[in-house]
């Protein structure tokens, strides 16, 4: 499974995704917008414009945020609404 995690230093959220997908012993890589990535091709990878990071994509499928991230997990029963694990 191929998993990119696009962030920004200092987020919570994109913290807590990054967590999620160590817990379920994913590997990812990590892209920081602004650093290893601008704006532009960031968008680019996307192929939209989006307002909120982090973004995930899995297999080359964009699941969006960390709370997409959840609901996906979530609905491959590997997580229960809460986060945790089952």
């Amino acid at each position: 499974m191929k998993v990119i995690v696009y962030s920004k230093p200092n987020c919570q959220f994109c913290d807590k995704a990054k967590a999620l997908l160590e817990r379920l012993g994913y590997e990812y890589t990590e892209k920081v917008v602004t650093k290893d990535i601008s704006l532009e091709e960031f968008f680019k990878e996307l192929g939209k414009t989006v307002r909120t990071i982090p973004q995930i994509v899995i297999d080359d499928k964009h699941i969006g945020s960390y709370n997409e991230l959840m609901e996906y997990f979530a609905d491959k029963g590997k997580i229960n609404y809460k986060g945790d694990l089952i």
